[in-house]
C-alpha cells in the first residue's frame, strides 16, 4: 500500500473530469463559420458568447448573453460591418462590453455590446483599425495594459495598437519571413512569442522591435503550430513530427537548445489549439476537428508536462471558446468552461475537480486577473511592465467599477469631446476629421461648460472612493477570517480522511 502510494504523483487536478451541459442549456440552430482558418472562431466572457457566422456578402458574428439556451431565431440580430469573412474574436480582458474582430477585408474593429446583447443589427464599429495589406487573422490583448491590442496578418506584420487613439504605436515588418501563425504575450506583457510558416519559434521584444530569441524548427512537421506562454515564463508549443504525429513541446526560454518535454499523441491532422489556465498551471489541447479535449498539468518537476485526462464525445468540433476564470460556478468545483462549435450547435462542457465539501475550495481557485487594468496604454508604452491585477473568487465575482476607465472617460482628446461618446474607445475616423485647431479653437467654450461639471463629478467620485475602500477594508479583514476557517476545517478533513483510511 505504501509502495503504491509513493509512486503515484500527488496532484489536486489528477481527477479532473469534463461533462458536456443537457440539450436544453446548448445553443441551437447557430450556423458557424466554414471558414478555413486556424482560429476558435469563438470568444467568451462571463457576459457573452460570439461566435463567427456564415454570412452571405460579409462578414459576421453572433453576440448572446452566456445565460441564453434553446434556438437562435434566424432574425437575431448580428454583428456584420465587415466587408468579408471574420477571422478571429478577442473580449477585451479589461471590459466585459468590448470585443475585437479581424477579417479578410484588411481590418480589425472594435465593438462596444450594450448590456443584455444586440437589439438590432450592429454595422458601425466604435473603431476601425486600418494597417494591413492583407488579411488579419491574429488579435491579442495586452494582458495588464489597457487598451493595447496587438493584430498579424497574412502580411507577415505583427501591429501594437492603442485603440484608445486609435493609433498604430509599434509595428514589426521584417521579423518574420512567412506567414505567422499565432502570437502570445507573456504574464506581464513586456514580451510575446511567434510562431511562423518557416518552423521558428522567437520571442520579441515589441517596443524595442527586436527579436530577442530564435529557435528554429520547433516542430519537424510542415503543418501549423501554436505556441503559448505560460506563467513562469516557459513556453509551450503544439505541432508535427517529420512522421505527421501531434506533438506537445515545452521550452525553457532561458535555453531553447532543446525542449524541457516532448510528447506525442496521435496522427491526426487537426491543428491543436491550446487553451493556458495561469491559475492551475493547465493547458487544454482543443484539435479542430477532433472529437476529444486533452487537459494537461504542467509542473516544475520532471517529466514537466502530464497528462490528465481527455473528453471525448461523438461529434467533431469546428471551434471552442474558453471561459474566463471570472465566468466559471465556484459552487460546483468548476475550474474551467469550453463552448464547443458543432455545425449548427454551441456545447458548454465543464471541467470540475470532484470535492465532498460546499465550502469555497482555497486551493482551486487562486486569486485570478480582474477587469481593472495594471497601467494605462501610456504608461507601458513608456515602458512599464505589471502582471494583471488579481481578484478574488471567494463568494463568487463581482466586478467593481474601474477606476481607469472611468478616468479615460472624462478626460478625452479635445479633438474627441463633441462626439458625444462615453466609451473609452473612440474611432480614429473622428480624429482625423477633427484635427483642425480653427474647430477646436471655435468650440473652446463648449469644451470649458463641461469641464466644470467634470470637477464636480470628480470630488463625488472622491467620496465614493473613500467610502468603497472603507468597504473594500472590512470585506479584506472578513475574507482573511473567512479563509483562516478554511484552512482549518481542510486541515481537520484531511486528518479524519487519513482516520478513515487507517493510516493513524
Amino acid at each position: 500500500m505504501s509502495f503504491r502510494r509513493g509512486v503515484v504523483r500527488q496532484s489536486k487536478f489528477r481527477h479532473v473530469y469534463a461533462q458536456a451541459w443537457k440539450a436544453e442549456h446548448c445553443i441551437d440552430d447557430v450556423r458557424v463559420s466554414r471558414v478555413t482558418w486556424d482560429s476558435p472562431l469563438c470568444a467568451v466572457n462571463p457576459k457573452f458568447i460570439a461566435v463567427v457566422i456564415e454570412a452571405g456578402g460579409g462578414g459576421a458574428f453572433l453576440v448572446v448573453p452566456i445565460s441564453k439556451s434553446g434556438r437562435i431565431d434566424q432574425s437575431c440580430p448580428t454583428v456584420c460591418g465587415h466587408a468579408a469573412p471574420v477571422l478571429d474574436l478577442q473580449w477585451s480582458p479589461h471590459d466585459d462590453n468590448i470585443i475585437a474582430s479581424a477579417s479578410e477585408d484588411c481590418t480589425v474593429k472594435l465593438w462596444q455590446v450594450p448590456d443584455g446583447g444586440l437589439t438590432s443589427p450592429m454595422t458601425e464599429a466604435i473603431v476601425t483599425l486600418e494597417g494591413h495589406s492583407k488579411r488579419v487573422g491574429i488579435l491579442a490583448w495586452h494582458p495588464s495594459a489597457f487598451n493595447i491590442l496587438l493584430t498579424a496578418g497574412c502580411d507577415n506584420v505583427v501591429c501594437v495598437w492603442n485603440v484608445g487613439t486609435g493609433e498604430l504605436v509599434y509595428q514589426l515588418a521584417d521579423a518574420h519571413p512567412d506567414l505567422i501563425y499565432n502570437v502570445s504575450w507573456n504574464k506581464d506583457g513586456s514580451v510575446l512569442c511567434t510562431v511562423c510558416k518557416d518552423k521558428a519559434l522567437r520571442v520579441i521584444d515589441p517596443r524595442r522591435g527586436t527579436v530577442l530569441k530564435v529557435r528554429e524548427k520547433v516542430h519537424d512537421g510542415t503543418r501549423p503550430m501554436r505556441a503559448v506562454f505560460l506563467s513562469d515564463g516557459k513556453i509551450l508549443t503544439t505541432g508535427f513530427s517529420r512522421m505527421s504525429e501531434r506533438q506537445l513541446a515545452l521550452w525553457d526560454t532561458k535555453d531553447l537548445s532543446e525542449p524541457m518535454a516532448v510528447q506525442e499523441m496521435d496522427t491526426s491532422n487537426g491543428v491543436l489549439l491550446p487553451f493556458y489556465d495561469p491559475d492551475t498551471n493547465m493547458v487544454y489541447l482543443c484539435g479542430k476537428g477532433d472529437c476529444t479535449i486533452r487537459y494537461f498539468e504542467v509542473t516544475d518537476e520532471s517529466p514537466y508536462v502530464h497528462f490528465l485526462s481527455l473528453y471525448s464525445s461523438k461529434e467533431p468540433q469546428r471551434g471552442a471558446g474558453f471561459l474566463s476564470k471570472r465566468g466559471v460556478d465556484v459552487n460546483k468545483c468548476e475550474i474551467a468552461r469550453f463552448y464547443k462549435l458543432h455545425e449548427r450547435k454551441v456545447e458548454p462542457i465543464s471541467m470540475t475537480v470532484p470535492r465532498k465539501s460546499d465550502l469555497f475550495q482555497v486551493d482551486l481557485y487562486p486569486d485570478t486577473a480582474s477587469l481593472e487594468p495594471a497601467l494605462l496604454a501610456d504608461e507601458w508604452i513608456a515602458g512599464q511592465d505589471a502582471p494583471p491585477l488579481l481578484v478574488s473568487l471567494s463568494g463568487g465575482y463581482t466586478a467593481l467599477p474601474s477606476k481607469h476607465r472611468d478616468t479615460l472617460r472624462i478626460k478625452p482628446k479635445h479633438a474627441l469631446q463633441d462626439s458625444g461618446n462615453a466609451a473609452a474607445l473612440h474611432s480614429p475616423g473622428h480624429v482625423a476629421a477633427t484635427t483642425g485647431t480653427n474647430e477646436v479653437e471655435e468650440e473652446g467654450q463648449h469644451i470649458q461648460e463641461p469641464t466644470r461639471e467634470i470637477d464636480e463629478n470628480t470630488d463625488g467620485a472622491k467620496k465614493e472612493d473613500d467610502v468603497l475602500n472603507e468597504l473594500l477594508a472590512e470585506i479584506k479583514a472578513l475574507r482573511a477570517v473567512v479563509l483562516a476557517q478554511n484552512q482549518r476545517i481542510e486541515l481537520l478533513e484531511r486528518q479524519l480522511a487519513r482516520i478513515e483510511d487507517g493510516d493513524v
